[in-house]
């Protein structure tokens, strides 16, 4: 199963990387198989330190900022004993990981993580059709450079109803936020961009 949620790791100057991140997990959530691209600064982190945390969430507006590398201000921290990353103040439950196998002969990785430490911050809201909306924008963007403009704006078209008739504000600003970077990016690629408003 696949749980969409966030990830953060250590840069190399020691601040956090926040990042959207959809491991596949176990029913126990002890062993995390994550695929991030080796151009990602997750891959490399991960690489490099061997350690991350990963975080489920149902800030979606937070989601959405880290899945175009806009989370600004860099989101509140705990630091945990004997956890060696950053834990999301915000989050609902984090995992700490400790990286088991690392395979990157391909451009997509395959590195195995288990659970060393976990903790609940709060209550899980829930994801209704609306935060669910903006989770599936999310992953879209994160894969622009693979999606045809018109697949986009098909894709965002479906989702948007489901934002403006069960999302509160954080999911509308959210989805609104996605929809402009998509209008940028296309534009920056002198793609077709207009994302249509119902």
């Amino acid at each position: 199963m696949i749980l969409e949620g966030l990830m953060t790791t250590r840069n190399d100057d020691g601040t956090a990387n926040v990042s959207p991140m959809g491991p596949i997990v176990d029913a126990d959530l002890t062993t995390f198989a994550l695929r991030p691209f080796q151009t990602s600064t997750t891959y490399r982190n991960l690489k490099r330190t061997g350690v991350g945390v990963f975080h489920v969430t149902d800030d979606v507006e937070m989601l959405a900022h880290a899945a175009i590398g806009r989370l600004e201000p860099t989101p509140a921290m705990i630091d945990t004993p004997g956890v060696d990353g950053f834990i999301l103040a915000g989050a609902c439950r984090w995992f700490a990981l400790r990286v088991e196998s690392l395979d990157d002969h391909d451009e997509r990785t395959m590195i195995v993580c288990r659970a060393t430490a976990k903790g609940e911050l709060r209550p899980f809201f829930g994801l209704n059709r609306g935060k669910h909306a903006v989770v599936e924008a999310a992953i879209i963007v994160t894969r622009l450079h693979l999606t045809l403009p018109a697949d986009v704006e098909r894709q965002f078209d479906a989702l948007r109803p489901l934002v403006d008739k069960t999302g509160g504000d954080a999911e509308k600003r959210a989805f609104a936020f996605l929809e402009d970077h998509v209008r940028t990016a296309q534009a920056a690629a002198g793609q077709r961009t207009e994302v249509r408003h119902a």
